[in-house]
């Protein structure tokens, strides 16, 4: 007979995550899909929320996938095997409430589908009923949602919810500020791949909800050659050559993109008829010059800053006729957006 291989770390802790359910609400049983690819992961037999028709468009499965994933995790690592053992100590299981999500500073939503997800998982007995939607400009003391159902299930779920919804919001707000700043310009702001493992498709989505655009979304739907490619091609020296050699070995629909900084090697990509060229580390009278070459020789070539943009140089920036501003700090520097729970009492 064949010995059972022995449990991952993280199948282990989900596991535990549902034992931790039924401490707070109650025995569950707990499904596993037949279309899911990796049968360990343990799904509750209930739909996702159905988010707002706002966004729909906006926060979609793949989103809806990832938040359901790290959902999972966060509730595990928070509840392991045990639950919540002040809740367990104090709180009745019967006893009920409602509690508002309000901000405590000016800034953007972002998240409120996750928040509404947290809950669901927890119980799908509680009432989320929002008020604000993602996208949407909150100042201090907005009311976000209001949420009822178990007091143990609200008092588990609090920091697992605040926790992603004050991360995204501050994402969102930031890059508004950056949007704001570059306003009355044809310039873009575009988020990078500088981003918190398996949060990548939340992050993004933030800046959208933050008037921002998404770069590409990873290594394997857009080409951006960079200085190390170029050093390690040995078929030639010119850029224009390894951008009609990534053409040529790429699907038709990807966009193909090369990193330069100098304009001698911005005259060589040009040449190569890339989708865009990534000016790295330009100082403003160097981007300038760079945009009337390229006005000159391939009108049609977009032309990207990046590097030492924030928010004191990027007006600057914009100016210069740059359709396009990656910002890495986006996600990788937004301070959270101050929520909170206002409970009744």
């Amino acid at each position: 007979m064949a010995q059972n291989s022995p449990k991952r770390g993280w199948q282990s802790s989900l596991e535990s995550v549902s034992s931790a359910y039924e401490l707070v609400r109650g025995p569950t049983q707990f499904v596993t899909s037949q279309f899911c690819t990796n049968p360990s992961v343990i799904r509750p037999p209930f739909p996702l929320p159905q988010v707002e028709p706002m966004i729909e468009e906006t926060f979609a499965s793949a989103e809806q996938s990832a938040a359901k994933t790290l959902i999972d995790l966060a509730l595990a690592e928070d509840l392991s095997s045990t639950g919540d053992l002040t809740c367990q100590a104090l709180i009745p299981p019967d006893q009920q409430a409602r509690v508002q999500v309000a901000s405590r500073k000016a800034g953007i939503l972002s998240g409120a589908p996750i928040g509404r997800m947290v809950f669901a998982t927890l119980d799908p007995a509680v009432r989320w009923e929002s008020y604000r939607h993602d996208g949407d400009t909150v100042a201090p003391g907005t009311i976000i949602a209001e949420v009822s159902g178990p007091l143990r299930t609200l008092l588990v779920g609090e920091r697992t919810m605040l926790n992603f919804m004050t991360h995204l919001s501050g994402i969102a707000s930031l890059t508004r500020t950056f949007v704001d700043a570059v306003a009355g310009t044809r310039a873009k702001i575009l988020d990078t791949r500088k981003t918190l493992p398996g949060w990548r498709l939340l992050q993004k989505y933030a800046v959208r909800c933050g008037g921002g655009t998404n770069h590409r979304m990873g290594l394997y739907d857009g080409v951006l050659i960079k200085d190390n490619h170029l050093a390690a091609w040995t078929q030639s020296a010119s850029i224009a050559a390894a951008v009609q050699a990534a053409r040529a070995k790429s699907p038709r629909q990807v966009s193909i993109e090369v990193e330069v900084d100098t304009l001698e090697q911005l005259q060589d990509a040009l040449g190569g008829h890339p989708d865009i060229v990534l000016l790295d580390n330009m100082p403003v009278d160097m981007l300038q010059t760079a945009v009337k070459l390229r006005d000159q020789t391939a009108p049609k070539v977009l032309l990207e800053a990046s590097g030492g943009v924030n928010l004191d140089t990027v007006r600057g920036i914009a100016r210069t006729g740059v359709e396009r501003i990656s910002v890495g700090a986006l996600t990788h520097s937004a301070p959270a957006l101050d929520l909170g729970f206002d409970w009744p009492w």
